[in-house]
């Protein structure tokens, strides 16, 4: 190539790889801090116009998003929570100590009945995580015929009792939650044995069919997948359909020690430079554990579903450090976009991500002003907005041609171009970041095999890496048309503006 020459990104528009399923877009809602309660809950007396006591705007900036799943009730709250505790009329529900999160009083004025018109306002499916930690296999068992059973069991029955006449619909189902830890500490052997046992009394009533998610690993062990996998016992007859069919992950992206993980808002470029180090280690993370797991499933039948990921910084000062409330910067939302192009990667394996979480908890879509009530979308709320284009869309290869700008981040060299591309009918989706903080990047897409008929153009950036929207100054960082694009013989040749990122949306001809 002449030093003249921007680098290539090489698309072969007509060969289509694996479905990315929408559900890779997937959300997570715990009962921690203010995520329910003054995110998604403000009761049905509140000033804030809501529905049934769940807040209009919070639901109508997530459809937008077109939001596809949520998982609830946790995280560590589920392997405490007794769903009994939560149906019923409100008044007379017992309360409960959230021991986990804050050590507060939970008074289950939103349960079951909130969590499902929730999804329906969302039109998003229910996840719902199990209790296998301080629960039973009947109550596991009793849950999920309460919620998707109808004729005349006791359990329908009960739920009529509570207003409700025909059963939901709740595809997913998590067999408990971090086993190793909050959920159990225990043994991978031991948990994989009640992951059989309980996933065999998650049962599907009617038409309802449940996909059994086993509680997996938290980052690199690699063996506690294995320990599942060999559970499962692909190879020893039929393969067991009553079993689990997907294995869950765990991972943040945190550059400190637990004890201090760094602020979400002030930060120097080396810090940056580490964030995005860690981003990009979820790429291997999802490669080993997909390795593990077609040794005893090549064909690959069981998923692997990355039910919790984000950025975890130190909580925001002031407020209730086991809220996990931090702010989101632009620096988030390039974490998000170099994990979105992992899972772009994986999608023949990868089925489902959740991230942490939803609203008010770590990194959130949409904060919420405690005094105000003011909504902000986060920059990480836009990336997922930009990203629409993916759900249920072939990958495509992004093959560069040309040296990658690169970067050495603690003896490690990290590239500073990240890509992904997909199509469906008669539109591709190309998702570009510049992780350089300071330089522009040229970046000519050579586009093959299909016509191009037509682009646009979006672009997320700001003046700097740690600004961020606040009820006070809630745009920020939003997105803008992007023209610094220009038509070339092969494509399309892009100058990417320092710590960006750009979505490119390309009409085929038919």
């Amino acid at each position: 190539m002449s030093p003249n020459t921007p680098l290539r990104a090489v698309i072969d528009l007509d060969v289509l790889g694996p479905v990315i399923s929408r559900h890779i877009y997937g959300h997570f809602a715990e009962h921690l801090g203010r995520c329910i309660y003054g995110g998604f809950w403000v009761g049905e007396d509140s000033s804030i116009p809501n529905e049934g006591g769940i807040r209009r705007d919070v639901v109508e900036a997530l459809r937008k998003l077109q939001i596809p799943n949520l998982r609830w009730p946790g995280g560590c709250f589920a392997d405490e929570y007794h769903w009994r505790d939560g149906i019923g009329p409100r008044e007379q529900r017992p309360r409960m100590v959230n021991s986990h999160w804050g050590d507060i009083v939970e008074d289950n004025s939103f349960g079951t009945h909130e969590f499902m018109a929730l999804c329906e306002l969302l039109g998003a499916d229910p996840y719902v995580s199990g209790n296998v930690g301080s629960g039973t296999v009947r109550e596991m068992s009793e849950w999920v015929e309460y919620l998707t059973r109808a004729g005349d069991s006791p359990m329908a029955s009960l739920r009529r009792q509570n207003g409700r006449d025909e059963p939901w619909k709740v595809p997913f189902w998590g067999i408990g939650n971090e086993a190793w830890g909050c959920g159990g500490n225990m043994r991978a052997e031991a948990y994989a044995d009640l992951a059989r046992q309980y996933s065999t009394y998650v049962r599907d009533h009617g038409e309802n069919k449940v996909y059994r998610i086993a509680a997996g690993a938290s980052d690199t062990d690699y063996a506690w997948t294995e320990a599942l996998m060999k559970a499962l016992c692909i190879g020893c007859g039929p393969f067991p359909q009553n079993i689990y069919q997907a294995i869950s992950v765990h991972h943040y992206t945190v550059t400190g020690p637990w004890e201090d993980k760094g602020d979400a808002v002030k930060f120097d470029n080396d810090q940056y430079y580490s964030t995005m180090l860690k981003a990009q280690e979820i790429d291997q993370i999802l490669q080993g554990h997909s390795n593990v797991m077609d040794v005893y499933d090549p064909h690959k039948k069981v998923g692997l579903v990355l039910d919790e990921w984000g950025t975890w910084w130190n909580a925001e000062p002031g407020t209730n450090p086991g809220f996990l409330y931090q702010q989101n910067t632009l620096r988030d939302a390039l974490v998000a976009s170099v994990h979105f192009d992992a899972f772009h990667r994986h999608a023949e394996r990868l089925v489902m991500t959740n991230i942490a979480q939803t609203v008010n908890v770590l990194q959130a879509m949409i904060l919420t002003d405690e005094e105000s009530g003011a909504l902000v979308l986060t920059p990480t709320y836009h990336v997922y907005a930009m990203n629409t284009g993916h759900h249920d869309a072939r990958a495509l290869d992004v093959d560069f041609v040309g040296a990658l700008p690169e970067r050495d981040v603690d003896g490690t060299s990290i590239p500073l171009l990240s890509a992904s591309a997909s199509a469906k009918d008669d539109t591709a989706l190309v998702s570009l970041s510049n992780l350089d903080a300071e330089q522009p990047a040229t970046l000519l897409l050579d586009l093959r095999g299909r016509a191009v008929a037509g682009w646009t153009a979006q672009l997320l950036s700001a003046p700097s890496l740690n600004t961020h929207n606040t009820a006070g100054d809630p745009v920020a960082v939003q997105p803008v048309d992007f023209t610094a694009v220009k038509d070339h013989p092969s494509g399309l040749e892009l100058e990417l503006p320092p710590h960006s990122y750009v979505t490119v949306s390309l009409n085929l001809e038919v």
